[in-house]
């Protein structure tokens, strides 16, 4: 069954407040349309250790909601567990926090092998720690690269009609541009310019 996240940005709501710091959350935007989701567990994995299948530190797994989320972020969530069973799992993570992810940091695997057989649309992609897979063995052979990912070279080669790639992933790879991350950056980017740099949040949750 696959996982999706749902959730919202919240902001600081400053009028009348004596201090940010006092300043109620409000919800302001969904997350959909800025980030589609669609089952996309690298940057789940990166992000809150959803379905981490390559062993990302995540950046903000399991907080639940924020003691002081905004009453419609919280109605949304409620409702949303209340008629899907498998909500349950919620956190957040401040616009500092994504602002300052270290987009360079991998994760624990040595690499992601993608095999692609039929076009870009049918990929099969691996974990790669310090043994190739034994069924991609099985299916493809043992990679020219070497017979170990231990000191094994990223790159390309093809296996009849089927394109293997062994390559090294990085959090811009599952954060970046053309991932839909960029436009979540994108906006809390600028709210915090309204709102100030400690005064935009993403609340999530998922199934």
């Amino acid at each position: 069954m696959a996982t999706d996240i749902y959730g919202a940005i919240e902001v600081r709501d400053l009028i009348g407040a004596a201090s940010p710091d006092e300043a109620p959350w409000v919800r302001c935007m969904d997350l959909y349309p800025l980030y589609p989701g669609g089952g996309d567990y690298s940057s789940l994995g990166c992000l809150f250790g959803i379905r981490n299948w390559t062993g990302w530190e995540p950046a903000a797994d399991r907080r639940g909601l924020p003691a002081d989320v905004s009453e419609a972020v919280r109605a949304e969530y409620e409702h949303d567990a209340r008629i899907d069973r498998a909500v349950g799992r919620s956190t957040w993570i401040s616009w500092p926090e994504l602002r300052d992810l270290d987009m360079t940091a991998t994760p624990s695997a040595r690499g992601v092998l993608e095999v692609n057989e039929d076009g870009p649309s049918v990929c099969h992609y691996y974990r790669i720690g310090d043994e190739w897979p034994a069924d991609v063995l099985a299916e493809y052979g043992s990679p020219p690269v070497g017979e170990s990912p231990v000191g094994a070279p990223y790159g390309s080669w093809q296996h009849g009609s089927a394109t293997l790639t062994y390559k090294k992933v990085t959090r811009n790879d599952v954060l970046g541009p053309g991932t839909g991350w960029e436009h979540v950056f994108a906006v809390m980017r600028a709210l915090a310019h309204r709102f100030g740099q400690e005064g935009v949040r993403l609340v999530g949750w998922f199934d």
